[in-house]
């Protein structure tokens, strides 16, 4: 059995990126990742370069998380990414898109006046087992 189902509908706008308008499970076991910035788990410092660089980081950080909770990538049904500045949104996306594949978890991106240690991205999410 599927964990997931695409929900998707005519009735609304079709998604317009690498996610879903929704996503309908049965299954029981969910785990609630806090939002991730760019720290190195090593140095617990902010990783510097630019935006794709903290993406790839704080991907690599919601991955571990996921796997602590015993759970994958597949497992996540959905995001919310938070951006310093919304002009990074295609360059977020196009890695956002790379690491979840064909997996498409419900989305929503929203640009916030300011985010912890000054990050330019975080990423938070909901997965299901």
């Amino acid at each position: 059995m599927e964990k997931f189902s695409v929900v998707a509908t005519p009735e609304a706008p079709a998604a317009i990126g690498p996610y879903s308008q929704a996503i309908e499970t049965r299954a029981g076991r969910m785990a609630f990742l806090s939002g991730q910035i760019a720290l190195d788990p090593d140095t617990g410092a902010m990783v510097g370069g630019d935006v794709a660089d903290e993406t790839r980081q704080v991907l690599r950080n919601l991955d571990a998380v996921l796997i602590a909770a015993g759970m994958s990538r597949w497992n996540v049904a959905r995001t919310t990414i938070y951006l310093a500045d919304l002009g990074d949104f295609g360059t977020v996306n196009e890695i956002y898109a790379e690491f979840f594949g064909d997996h498409r978890p419900a989305r929503a991106t929203v640009q916030a006046a300011a985010l912890p240690k000054g990050a330019r991205v975080e990423i938070d999410a909901i997965a299901v087992d």
